[in-house]
Formats: structure tokens, C-alpha cells, sequence
């Protein structure tokens, strides 16, 4: 996630925190303590918000190792203000899994909740005055119940999209619980308005990340099936390693094509995209060669590489497009635009089936 900072992995997953977590925390000190001077106070609120988050982190950890019994990887995990998010690899292809990943969390907060109430009950530590152990179990009661809420995309939210699943197509079953999460997120921006500012931006997240998931996966239905050969581009312009970038400036002014698949010996290193030129430009002129404007790498498509996946790698590596490679020689250009065209003719094609 962009301007995140990474403060190291466990089991394997790199862990990160935004850039407003860290203003966050900051301004929790400055409130609750530092304005007024007392530093004592301040430091005790900031623990308190630290341990939190703690159980925020073991929360998404939860999701990421019930995921991976199943062969799905952990991208990161990210901590913001309002919580954490657990970046999957994919989600599960079936409802019973989704339903195991998606409680996992919350299950994990019952525990820590259930470990905290034994150290309370055995130092005899009445609840809920127990201090700061007794606000982290009241708070990790609160997690357990939010995130339970049938609300998309929070965990019950996923739980009620599987068991819709299980009797509905996945998308159908996917957009009636995210218009769930959506009406949900708008009480939430009301309540929040009168009483809570925090719970407006959860209102907002919430409803964002439901709109994401249900474009995303009906994106993934309209791909299911294709190979990547589908949306790619047969005719584009190809640049030579040696070529200076006045020669790419041209072919961009002269056509629709921003990005140009870059060709050395016969065999393909990289791709000038727009940004790539214009930096290029920028830096050292119209004479320089392609070859040193480029970020050099192997990524590409194969023709009949199923689109699905390589559409994911295009996202997860932030390309706007991609080089199709077969038996070692360019066939072709996979564009984001491309693949937008193709939905659009296959929801249009869908759509005209359904009117007959």
C-alpha cells in the first residue's frame, strides 16, 4: 500500500504501517496528555493504543494463516488508524473456506479476550475497573462483535457472502452483501456524525472496500474462462534497446499507444510505459536510449495464460501493461485498457443473452 513503512515480517508476511497510523498515534499523545503536560498520562494512552493495535495485528495474522492452509499467500498486512487489512493473494474458491478465513479472526480476539480474563481473575483484578488490562479485554469484546456484524466487507460480512454462496452465484451473492455493508456504512456515517467522528471514516472505508470487492469480483466472473490472448493487442508499436526516446515520443504522438514493449537481441527486457518516458525525458533528453529510461525485468503473459491471473499480476505489480510472450517471441501487448474494452463487450454480450 503507497505511502506505508515496513517494520518487519512475522511468519513470513511483511508487515506495514501507514503513514496516518503513525500521525495518529502522534496526535493520541499530543490530546491525551502532551498539550496539558502530562507526560505520564500521554505515555499510558499511547501503550494503550500500541496494545490495541497489537491485537489488531494478531486479528489479520489470524486471517493470513487460516489463508495459507489453504495455498493462498499473504501479500502484506497494513495497519491504518481504523484498523488493519490483510492483503490476500486471492480470496477462497469455496464458501466453507471463506467462512473458516474470515472467522479466524475474530477468533483470535476471543482468545486474547479469554487470556486476558484469566490474568484479571487471577490477580483478582475486578472487571471492568481492571485498568489497562481491563480496557484491552473490554476493547477485544468490542473487535469480536464489531467485526461480526453481517455488515461487507468486515468478517461477518464475508461470513453472510459464503453462506449466500452456497445457494447463490458467487457475484449475486457478493453484491447483496456488500449493498448490506454499504447501507450499513451509511448508519454508521449517521451515528458518527452526531456522536463519534472516528466511526464517519470507518463509514467511509467500509463503504468504499464494499464497492472495490464487488467490481473486483465481477471483474473476475467476466474474465473466469478467458485466456489472456482474449484482450491482448496483435498490432503495436515495438522499441529497440538502442532506440533514442525521441523515436518513442513520436510513435506516441502519432498513435493511441502509451505503452511500448522493449525488444534487445530479439528478446524482450522491460516496457517504456508513459511515466517512464516522460522521466526519461526529463532527466537526460530525447537522445538518451530507451535502454536506460527502462526498469528492466521479465514479467510477462503467456497467450493462453488464463487472463484472471494475469490480470492480478498487472495489479500486484502496478503495470499498466504487459508483454505476450510465446516460445520466446513478442505476439503480443496486454494493456489495462484492453482488458477494460474486453469487459465491457463481454457485459454488453451477457447482457443481450439476457434479453432473449
Amino acid at each position: 500500500m503507497r505511502w506505508s513503512l515496513t517494520i518487519g515480517t512475522i511468519a513470513g508476511i511483511r508487515v506495514d504501517v501507514h503513514i496516518t497510523f503513525v500521525l495518529f498515534i502522534l496526535w493520541i499523545g499530543a490530546t491525551q496528555g502532551l498539550l496539558d503536560g502530562n507526560l505520564a498520562r500521554a505515555l499510558a494512552t499511547v501503550a494503550l493504543v500500541l496494545l490495541v493495535f497489537g491485537c489488531v495485528l494478531l486479528h489479520e495474522l489470524g486471517h493470513a494463516l487460516a489463508a495459507r492452509r489453504y495455498g493462498i499467500r499473504t501479500r502484506d498486512i497494513t495497519l491504518l488508524p481504523i484498523g488493519g487489512v490483510a492483503r490476500l493473494q486471492r480470496m477462497p474458491d469455496e464458501p466453507q473456506q471463506e467462512v473458516v478465513v474470515a472467522l479466524a479472526g475474530p477468533l483470535v480476539n476471543v482468545i486474547i479476550a479469554a487470556l486476558l480474563g484469566v490474568v484479571l481473575w487471577a490477580t483478582q483484578t475486578p472487571y471492568p475497573s481492571g485498568g489497562m488490562l481491563g480496557s484491552l479485554l473490554s476493547i477485544n469484546i468490542v473487535m469480536v462483535v464489531f467485526n461480526l456484524i453481517p455488515a461487507f466487507p468486515m468478517d461477518g460480512g464475508r461470513v453472510l457472502r459464503a453462506v449466500l454462496a452456497l445457494r447463490l452465484p458467487y457475484v449475486k451473492a457478493t453484491r447483496i452483501a456488500a449493498t448490506i455493508g454499504q447501507a450499513m456504512a451509511l448508519l454508521f456515517g449517521v451515528i458518527g456524525f452526531f456522536y463519534n467522528p472516528m466511526l464517519m471514516f470507518v463509514a467511509l472505508f467500509v463503504f468504499l472496500a464494499a464497492s472495490e470487492e464487488q467490481a473486483l469480483v465481477r471483474t473476475r466472473s467476466t474474465m473466469s474462462g478467458l485466456p489472456a490472448r482474449a484482450a491482448m493487442l496483435s498490432e503495436f508499436d515495438v522499441l529497440r534497446a538502442d532506440d533514442p526516446l525521441q523515436r518513442a515520443v513520436d510513435l506516441l504522438m502519432a498513435g493511441s499507444q502509451q505503452d511500448f514493449p522493449v525488444v534487445e537481441d530479439g528478446r524482450v527486457i522491460g516496457v517504456l510505459t508513459r511515466s517512464d518516458l516522460l522521466r526519461g525525458l526529463q532527466r537526460a533528453g530525447a537522445a538518451t536510449p530507451v535502454r536506460d529510461a527502462i526498469q528492466r525485468d521479465d514479467l510477462v503473459a503467456e497467450p493462453g495464460e488464463p487472463l484472471e491471473e494475469v490480470f492480478r499480476r498487472m495489479r500486484e505489480r502496478g503495470r499498466s501493461a504487459l508483454p505476450v510472450v510465446s516460445g520466446g517471441a513478442l505476439v503480443g501487448l496486454l494493456t489495462l485498457e484492453n482488458v477494460g474494452d474486453l469487459l465491457l463487450v463481454q457485459d454488453a454480450l451477457r447482457r443481450h443473452a439476457g434479453t432473449r
